[in-house]
């Protein structure tokens, strides 16, 4: 059942015909594992409008249809790499790579950021 035709769905469903969440949590090694799902429950905790897309390389997060994603988290096995959007699409993407809790925390902190600044 998808929400519109750009094939986002709600965030307590992954996107059908496609790779659900927990396929990218199967090749991740802790503490990679751990942090992605807490990144995720993170990241839905930020708005009931919150939308979420499980692609086949990497999970991609939109606080609204019109700004699309500003949150892309790709698992590379010992670590994550997350860009964050705050800008729109003439803003190039902020990178980080996480390995650690305290990575995580970084990101977490820049993730709020952009999100506040999506209108």
């Amino acid at each position: 059942m998808k929400d519109n035709n750009f094939g986002f769905l709600p965030s307590s469903s992954s996107s059908s015909g496609g790779r659900p969440f927990e396929a990218h949590l199967a090749g991740l090694q802790e503490p990679a594992k751990s942090i992605m799902a807490d990144l995720r429950k993170f990241a839905l905790s930020l708005g009931p409008s919150m939308i979420e897309e499980a692609r086949p390389h990497r999970v991609v997060y939109a606080k609204t249809l019109t700004f699309r994603t500003f949150l892309d988290v790709e698992p590379a096995i010992d670590h994550l790499v997350i860009e964050i959007r705050a800008g729109g699409r003439q803003t190039p993407p902020a990178r980080i790579i996480v390995k650690t809790q305290e990575d995580a925390e970084r990101a977490k902190k820049a993730i709020a950021e952009a999100y506040e600044k999506i209108r």
